[in-house]
């Protein structure tokens, strides 16, 4: 039996992107700067990082289509936060989101991970986003490289 997997270290010559909505941007700041670390510590080069923001989570799966069919880059690393708030606007948002993001990355066949918050309170957000839970930014970026790691691997 052969086991197939990832490593958590970049070649240094990978161009990725980092998407993120600023709506929430207390916490979306944070999530960012989790992931450009991770990305720095595993290898990455930061002259191939590029960093893009949309307005909201709405937005993301668009323009991750748009970033994916450009071809300029090896994998995405998806960030935002929806907090819900009093009304079911959470969960559409939610829902859309996550399906279009979802729908992208199979369109495309090309790594992308999801870094998306949801969360019932601003205090789960905070926890999320580097204190008590650690910062799900950097774990995002840390499925990234693993992920693209893995697909070197499998093209051979």
């Amino acid at each position: 039996m052969q086991i197939i997997e990832g490593k958590l270290h970049l070649q240094g010559n990978e161009k990725v992107a980092i998407l993120t909505s600023r709506f929430n941007h207390i916490i979306t700041d944070r999530l960012q700067e989790g992931a450009i670390d991770c990305f720095k510590r595993h290898g990455g080069d930061e002259n191939l990082l590029d960093i893009v923001l949309v307005p909201g989570a709405y937005e993301l799966p668009f323009i991750l289509e748009r970033l994916l069919g450009s071809e300029k880059y090896d994998g995405v690393c998806v960030l935002g936060a929806i907090i819900r708030g009093g009304t079911p606007h959470f969960d559409y948002v939610s829902a859309e989101a996550t399906k279009g993001i979802a729908n992208a990355m199979l369109k495309y066949s090309m790594p992308v991970s999801f870094g998306v918050l949801t969360t019932d309170n601003v205090e789960q957000a905070i926890e999320r986003a580097g204190s008590k839970a650690g910062n799900k930014g950097f774990e995002a970026m840390s499925t990234l490289i693993e992920l693209l790691s893995l697909c070197q691997t499998l093209k051979g």
